[in-house]
């Protein structure tokens, strides 16, 4: 990074009268598919970085510290799991975060972009790593909530990893009562599902709320966590149910044991004593969370800032 100032900036508005500006050295790919925006760019800051609906999906730099919180804290809560189904995550680094647990043996991915998972093979291979070609790996270009409706699998961990549950998006029908009622269906018991809920900032929490008050219709054990992904600009929350173990109760020891135990003690960003800080919420989200009465249906979506 040299020290001129840029003269190219890519914009990401959380509100009308907020934005996050990423400096950029060029447009790899922009694309408007049948289902959303598509941005590859060139940040001066962040390399490489993925944009869905001019909203930042992800970056080169830290990347890792998104796809680690959403993917392990639900992966170490089950004690083998054997089958995952990623909802979204045409980057294919949630598959690629799933694929390092060794008990592993068949990961499902579906996301109704093919053109968002083919310019990821083609572009971000940082991301993907080889993922998709994995003998593990099922990747399918299509819609998940039909998928599923129509499929008698049963998993140990679903994790979605979409965009804002907004109603003109091609996601908001993945964040229903509806939909977690299908998706806890198809998961085993002791079965575990994580969710990327947006930010966890206030005045932005709205879709954070509201998603994790709707997993609670749901599911029996549901628990908020948050850490700072620095490229989003925002601190960003995250919802993990489950039917057996409860997270917040897995302490720093357990956590570092089953890590040692899978052979992953190579993460970047998580192990035990990270798994602590992302479910110490502080007092404010805490009551966020609680307090809101919001649930989202299928004829009832959310609108978050846009």
């Amino acid at each position: 990074m040299n020290g001129a100032r840029t003269s190219k900036w890519y914009i990401e508005y959380a509100a009308p009268s907020l934005g996050h500006m990423h400096g950029i050295d060029g447009i790899i790919v922009s694309r408007q598919t049948n289902f959303q925006k598509v941005d590859i760019l060139r940040t001066n800051v962040y390399g490489k970085a993925l944009a869905l609906d001019e909203k930042m999906q992800s970056t080169q730099v830290d990347e890792f510290i998104y796809h680690e919180a959403l993917v392990h804290p639900a992966m170490i809560a089950h004690p083998a799991p054997r089958s995952v189904l990623i909802v979204g995550g045409g980057e294919g680094a949630t598959l690629r975060e799933a694929l390092r647990h060794p008990t592993v043996e068949r990961a499902v991915m579906v996301d109704i972009d093919d053109q968002v998972i083919s310019l990821s093979k083609e572009h971000l291979p940082e991301w993907h790593q080889g993922a998709f070609d994995d003998p593990r790996s099922t990747v399918l270009a299509t819609d998940a909530r039909k998928y599923l409706e129509d499929s008698q699998d049963i998993f140990d961990v679903i994790i979605t990893d979409l965009s804002e549950p907004v109603e003109e998006g091609p996601a908001y029908l993945l964040y229903t009562r509806e939909f977690y009622k299908i998706a806890s269906e198809h998961l085993s018991p002791g079965g575990t599902i994580s969710v990327q809920a947006g930010a966890a900032a206030l005045p932005f929490i709205l879709a954070f709320s509201a998603v994790y008050q709707t997993m609670k219709t749901a599911f029996p054990t549901v628990r908020g966590f948050s850490t700072n992904i620095p490229s989003f600009g925002l601190p960003w929350g995250f919802t993990l149910a489950s039917k057996g173990v409860d997270p917040l109760a897995m302490t720093r020891e357990v956590v570092d044991r089953i890590l040692t135990e899978r052979g992953l003690t190579n993460l970047r960003f998580y192990d035990g004593l990270a798994h602590q800080g992302l479910f110490g919420l502080p007092r404010h989200l805490r009551t966020e969370l609680d307090k809101s009465t919001l649930i989202i249906e299928d004829n009832h979506p959310i609108f978050t800032y846009h």
